[in-house]
């Protein structure tokens, strides 16, 4: 088990979140009306973006780059899953929420603070705050880093795990106490 920092999972696990919000404001940006206090505007830009009520899911395809203060996330294809609820507020009113959020297609997550994460997939399941990446992962630290099969974020609990498979075994290399901008 390797810990990459809870700060950089939890804030990349926040941009995926209020990424998905942006699919029913068509100009793709937010000013904070998610409910994830500090956040600011968020950009999306897709060559197409497709809203599927029935199926309760939205799709931004074709060079898909998701934008804030602290993040810009890079994939090929997103595909945020939602189920309606009962309001709070009235019986009579619906709200959205998030089921999963998955990209596809060289997904690459860059925090402007530093540290990044790689794969071929990464899926985001809201209600167990688990984000699962797939397709030679990557989780990097500074030089410090991970990779494996399957890497797995448990948000609640701070954890990570690192899965390997057959001659791709998990791999983490670490610099202990390296100081920033240095190389060995």
């Amino acid at each position: 088990m390797f810990c990459l920092g809870r700060t950089f999972f939890l804030l990349t696990v926040s941009f995926l979140i209020v990424c998905v919000h942006a699919g029913p404001v068509l100009s793709g940006e937010l000013e904070g009306k998610v409910g994830l206090k500090g956040q600011g505007k968020i950009v999306i830009q897709s060559d197409t973006l497709e809203m599927d009520n029935k199926k309760k899911m939205v799709t931004f395809t074709g060079r898909v780059s998701a934008r804030n203060d602290d993040f810009v996330m890079d994939c090929e294809k997103m595909v945020v899953y939602y189920v309606s609820a009962p309001s709070k507020k009235e019986a009579k009113e619906t709200s959205t929420e998030i089921d999963r959020i998955v990209a596809t297609g060289k997904v690459e997550i860059v925090r402007s603070l530093g540290g990044t994460a790689s794969a071929d997939k990464a899926v985001y399941h809201q209600v167990l705050e688990q984000l699962v990446l797939t397709g030679n992962p990557v989780v990097k630290q500074e030089n410090n880093y991970v990779e494996g099969n399957r890497i797995t974020l448990f948000i609640k609990e701070d954890r990570s795990v690192v899965e390997g498979s057959g001659d791709n075994r998990a791999k983490a290399v670490i610099f202990p106490g390296q100081k920033k901008g240095t190389d060995q």
